[in-house]
């Protein structure tokens, strides 16, 4: 009875597995799942891409940040998708970020991160260094900006943003070195290949690699490095307004090249209103690549507003095509010794203490060279137009120097006050001089010279009575003499009686009315009257 009441299962054992571990199988299933959720995860995941601005203004910045993100086909900006990223660029080092689309503006290739700075002091890279480690350095390019409308300042400015570049590579970790190390091996070798273009089949000519030419990768940085000189519209301006002329241009553009070969940088010219190859020269670098068209870069070095130096493609001979007589080898020496960074600096980056600088001999805070630097024979030629004189003389202490020795500001408002005490003095002199001479002629009327001045106009006053054109000027003079005459008689008393001017008004209607009786007298006593 107890066998029979007892109820059998038909769900199977728990632990049927044949080693006898437990939930061997559930084990089994979730090392199965989630490789599988991993994958399907980093599908989805942008690659992450860095783009490390520095120079230009707030204003250039975002000129080349709306360059960036317009397609060279259809120079038209990519419709914005939900909000529009802020562009914080005001102070201090700068942060952006970019979606960059494919073709059809569908699909998402990647996640561009945009860091901008605009000043080279060293006591900004501080900010920069924690974005440079061994995760972001192989996928992160450096961009300098320049501006057309001050081109003689590009080599100063290269120059500093070089050092600020150098500096900061030597206070990374051993790590990052090390992946600095494997990008110069990969950025040399880029493009180099014999064969066809990236995407074609592999032949026995793409194993065989062009070997570097002199002057070429002499400094590299570890990152790639791009220059962009804005505003290329005003090439115009400078050759019409400052006379400049071919040679100023394929000067620049050579001396350009030449640096930059040294770094095996590329360099190209921009303008609002065309972009131009900009776009495909950065997402090149970075390695993004559209799915649906794909987009070659094609040199450029004829149009003087359009230029495009891709990298790994320059050499000392196509720079020395362009104009004869262009010393390739001493500028390349020469910017060797002008992007060394000062002893201080070094110190600094290392984490030792600074030891003491020696005397500064070009007012730049380094000790005098031997010969013209790379920066001042660019500065000699290219001279600023609005000074007329090399930009290297700024600081110099010539008693001809541009350099004035300002006042002090209390000092300066003293010598002010008492000018203008001076003047105060003067004006009051002469207010109290015209209100003198405004009391004596107070009482005196002008008659004659205002009567002079009238009667030279006019002329003397004349009427005509019965037919006689008569003075009245000389008729009244003739009165007053004839009166004079008539007191001045024997029979006259001796006292005149006072002078009335009514008594002149009477005699004078008196005598006029006589003459027009008179003269109406004669005309009717006339023989014609009476017949």
């Amino acid at each position: 009875m107890a066998s029979a009441s007892r109820r059998t299962s038909n769900f199977p054992p728990r632990h049927s597995n044949v080693h006898g571990r437990p939930g061997s199988s559930d084990q089994e299933k979730e090392e199965i799942w989630k490789p599988m959720l991993d994958n399907i995860s980093s599908g989805k995941r942008l690659p992450e891409k860095s783009l490390l601005v520095l120079g230009g203004t707030p204003a250039t910045q975002r000129e080349f940040l709306e360059s960036v993100a317009t397609d060279p086909s259809s120079n038209r900006r990519p419709p914005d998708r939900g909000r529009k990223p802020p562009i914080a660029n005001q102070f201090a080092l700068g942060y952006t970020y970019q979606d960059v689309l494919d073709s059809d503006h569908e699909d998402t290739l990647a996640r561009l991160s945009l860091y901008l700075l605009a000043n080279p002091s060293p006591s900004f890279t501080p900010l920069i260094k924690p974005y440079l480690n061994p995760k972001t350095l192989p996928h992160m390019l450096v961009v300098v900006l320049l501006d057309w409308n001050r081109p003689w300042l590009w080599i100063r400015q290269l120059r500093d943003w070089i050092r600020v570049l150098r500096s900061l590579i030597l206070s990374l970790d051993d790590a990052s070195k090390e992946v600095l190390e494997e990008n110069i091996a990969l950025l040399q070798d880029k493009g180099r290949g014999l064969g066809g273009s990236e995407g074609t089949g592999s032949s026995a000519s793409d194993n065989i690699k062009v070997p570097m030419g002199p002057g070429e990768w002499d400094e590299p940085l570890g990152i790639p490095l791009c220059v962009v000189c804005q505003n290329a519209d005003k090439i115009e301006a400078l050759e019409k307004e400052r006379g400049w002329k071919e040679e100023e241009f394929d000067f620049i553009l050579q001396y350009m090249r030449t640096i930059l070969l040294k770094h095996g940088a590329s360099l190209v010219y921009t303008m609002p209103s065309a972009p131009g190859s900009l776009q495909t020269l950065i997402h090149s670098t970075l390695g993004i690549k559209s799915l649906l068209k794909q987009k070659q870069l094609k040199h450029n070095v004829i149009d003087r507003d359009r230029v495009l130096v891709p990298p790994n493609w320059d050499s000392w001979g196509k720079i020395r095509i362009l104009r004869e007589g262009f010393d390739v080898e001493g500028v390349s020496e020469k910017w060797s010794v002008d992007i060394d960074i000062p002893q201080h600096v070094k110190a600094a980056a290392n984490g030792d203490a600074p030891a003491e600088e020696a005397p500064a001999a070009n007012g730049e805070g380094e000790p005098e060279k031997e010969g013209p630097s790379a920066t001042s024979i660019y500065e000699e030629t290219i001279r600023n137009p609005e000074q007329d004189f090399p930009l290297s003389a700024l600081h110099s202490k010539q008693a001809n120097g541009v350099e004035v020795a300002s006042k002090d500001a209390q000092t300066f408002l003293a010598e002010q006050l008492a000018t203008l005490e001076v003047l105060r003095r003067e004006d009051d002199n002469e207010q109290k001089l015209k209100n003198a001479r405004k009391k004596d002629n107070a009482g005196y009327i002008p008659y004659d010279e205002s009567s002079g001045v009238v009667e030279e106009h006019i002329g003397p006053v004349q009427f005509n009575m019965g037919g006689i054109q008569v003075n009245a000027d000389e008729m009244v003079k003739r009165l007053q003499d004839r009166e004079a005459n008539r007191t001045a008689s024997p029979d006259a008393p001796t006292t005149p009686p006072a002078h009335d001017p009514k008594m002149d008004n009477d005699k004078l209607a008196s005598f006029f009315a006589g003459l027009i009786n008179k003269g109406t007298n004669s005309a009717s006593n006339s023989p014609r009257a009476g017949s």
